[in-house]
């Protein structure tokens, strides 16, 4: 099983302003109108994981964006809204639990994606490979990507490509010592 994220920051970190906003990536020019390399990412993987307060941002957009199944992890919330049938799940628990269940299912590849669920997923090392895009930009201050690990987790670079002048994008690896 390999957990990905697939991610966005600021130069300084920051995967949205201190209220959750999001602006900031809609006004990245993109001039080629390519997707840097996400379409090729969805493609080797199974099934994606969220937070709940990925899955709100999402369901405002009024369109779905993914052909995969999409697992929805809260610990508050009881239903999803009428409509993701067949898109998206609700699931509690814990990390651990969460990747044997989806594993015994037939997932094999996670696309992990929220703040707080990659905060989790990290915390308990379950996160195999990161491809983070940087942003040529700088909030200041915001939700920060990475936070408050209960671990030194080191990582390996595999490679480095830029789209438009603007965005960096390196793709890093878990280093495991068995």
């Amino acid at each position: 099983m390999v957990n990905y994220i697939f991610i966005a920051t600021s130069l300084d970190g920051f995967i949205a302003t201190e209220d959750g906003g999001l602006d900031w990536l809609m006004e990245i020019p993109n001039p080629d109108e390519g997707d840097g390399g996400f379409s090729n990412f969805m493609d080797r993987i199974d099934a994606l994981v969220m937070g709940r307060n990925t899955f709100e941002i999402i369901h405002s957009f009024g369109k779905w964006l993914y052909n995969k199944p999409v697992f929805v992890l809260s610990n508050t919330l009881d239903n999803l809204p009428d409509g993701y049938e067949g898109k998206a799940e609700l699931m509690k628990g814990e990390p651990p639990m969460i990747v044997k269940e989806l594993g015994e299912r037939g997932y094999h590849n996670l696309y992990i994606d929220g703040g707080k669920v990659i905060q989790s997923f990290l915390n308990e090392d379950l996160i195999d490979e990161m491809i983070i895009t940087r942003v040529s930009i700088l909030l200041g201050n915001g939700i920060p990507l990475f936070h408050d690990l209960n671990q030194i987790l080191k990582f390996k670079h595999k490679e480095t490509i830029v789209f438009n002048e603007e965005l960096v994008q390196s793709h890093y690896e878990r280093i495991r010592i068995s």
